[in-house]
Order: structure tokens, then sequence, then C-alpha cells
């Protein structure tokens, strides 16, 4: 993993109807990141946050859809953060609504595309975020990322997503709420998510561990966007959009420890953390400490586990 991690505030809003996760880029300074990364010996370089364009005029013949021309702006100010902080080091995205991943995806498909390598997705969310600006009936366009890395069509008001990623290279992990629009959708696309049925009757290790043995297998590039609502909201309340059944705490270091063990990650979103939600600042610690364990910090070298 690279030495340097880039730290880049999304603080997008737009996304979603609770006001709140524009102040999550501060929240996660707050609770210590970087002097967390810098305990695990990275170099730490915070670029700020990201300051879009003024939003031009976007339409979309989806009345519901709001805040489409901010989304849009923060897409295309992401996209090319995104890349540049790829060619820097390792980047840590800090949001924001999930919508911020329309951009900052777009920015490490640009990059794996330049290094010629796949790029492989694993989004840890409740939802599978498998909307377009055409068929979301909330018109909450923080619901419409994944679609849009997959290449969908309903994205007219967005610039072309660059070297879409196939539905086989995108893994949906940890989901349990589903509208019957995004099934019909997802089943039409052939992307079954790992849900939480699954990973009830299965386990962690073993679906997580064949999707990672398929992105080594390719010499792929991974992009790993860990939304707050994965989590159960008994550990993790500061998110807008609580699904009860989420990971628990040992569960969601499990698969930090286990996507640090790979190798394989070459990026990060943090989204969806509401400071106005919080509890004293727990989801936030709680975030911080959960990416301490994808960047390498352990209790005990597992080697020695037997002794």
């Amino acid at each position: 993993m690279n030495q340097h991690c880039i730290m880049v505030g999304a603080p997008v809003d737009s996304g979603q109807s609770n006001p709140g996760c524009l102040m999550g880029p501060a929240s996660y300074r707050v609770a210590g990141l970087a002097a967390t990364l810098e305990e695990l010996g990275f170099i730490v370089i915070d670029r700020g946050d990201v300051t879009p364009r003024p939003a031009e005029a976007a339409r979309c013949p989806n009345p519901a859809v709001h805040h489409l021309a901010e989304t849009v702006a923060w897409t295309n100010a992401l996209a090319a953060a995104a890349r540049g902080a790829m060619d820097a080091g390792f980047p840590i995205f800090l949001g924001g609504d999930h919508s911020l991943s329309l951009g900052t995806v777009a920015g490490v498909a640009a990059h794996a595309a330049d290094q010629g390598r796949p790029l492989f997705v694993l989004w840890l969310d409740a939802h599978s975020d498998f909307h377009t600006p055409v068929t979301t009936r909330s018109g909450n366009l923080h619901g419409t990322p994944v679609a849009y890395i997959a290449g969908c069509s309903g994205f007219d008001a967005f610039p072309p997503f660059p070297a879409p990623v196939p539905v086989e290279r995108i893994c949906l992990f940890g989901i349990r709420s589903v509208d019957p629009d995004e099934r019909a959708a997802l089943r039409d696309h052939r992307l079954t998510p790992v849900d939480m049925r699954e990973l009830d009757e299965r386990g962690f290790v073993a679906p997580l561990k064949g999707f990672l043995d398929t992105v080594r297998e390719a010499n792929g590039l991974l992009h790993v966007s860990l939304d707050v609502d994965f989590l159960d909201p008994a550990i993790a309340p500061a998110v807008g959009t609580t699904v009860p059944g989420g990971a628990t705490f040992r569960e969601a270091h499990l698969v930090m420890e286990m996507l640090h063990e790979s190798g394989l990650v070459s990026s990060l979103d943090l989204v969806e953390l509401n400071p106005f939600l919080d509890e004293r600042g727990r989801t936030a610690r709680l975030m911080v400490d959960l990416t301490a364990s994808l960047m390498g910090r352990k209790v005990f070298d597992r080697v020695n586990r037997g002794a």
C-alpha cells in the first residue's frame, strides 16, 4: 500500500435530504484521522476540501430529482480531484453524502484506465444505490452512484463515466434495503448483491475472500466505498438512512482487516457521516478506527495467535 495517504474533503450535501453531511470532513479531522494514519507510519497530506465551480443549469425529466446542477458540479470537481490524488498516493475521500462517489469513482476509473488495469469496486452499504436520475422516486441522487459506475443510461446531465465498471467487478456487500425498482434493475443487469441474508448464512469471510481473489487474479485496482449505514445503527447512529441489522463492530473490523491483508485496496470513500445525528462523536471515531484497521492497525500479529 502506498505510504502517502492523500486526504480529500468532499463536503457534499446535495445528494440527499437530511442536512449535515457537509460537516463530515471536519468531523473526521477532529476525530484524529490524520494522526491515526501517521501513527501507522503513513505520510499524510491533507489537500483540504474540494470546492466545485458554480453549478450550471442541468435538466432531468424526473421532477422528483433535486439539486441536480449542484451534484453535477460536485461530480466534475471530485473526478478531477480523485484522478490527481491517485497519482500522488492512497486517496481517502472524506464525505459528504454518497453522491460524492459519482465523482470519486469516476476519477479513480480514469486513473485505472491510464494504468491499463481493471477497476473493481467494493460497495459497503445498506443500499444498492442502483437507481438512475430517471428512476429515483425520492429524487435523492446519493442513491444513483452504482448505476453511474456501471455505465447505465439515464445520466444525460452528467459527464460520461470514463471506462464503466462491468457488473462482475462490482461487489455490493452488506445490502439490506432495496426497493422494487432497484431490484428489477439489478436483476436486468445481472448484478447480485451479497446481502445480509447471505452473510448470516455464510459468514463474512467466504464472500469477501472470493471477491478479493477475483481482484487479485485480474491484477486490478480496488476502490472501497464505506457508507456509515453499512454498520448497525446501534454502533453508528450518525446517518440519515439507518437500516437495522447492519454489520457489528467485530464484523466491520474483520472486513477492514481482510482488506488490509489483501494488499489490494487503492482508494477509499468514507461517506454519509452526519455529525448532527451523532452521539458525542462516537460514529466519527468508529469510522476512523475502521480506517485504521484497513490501513494496518492490529491488536495481535496473526502469526503468533497459536503461540
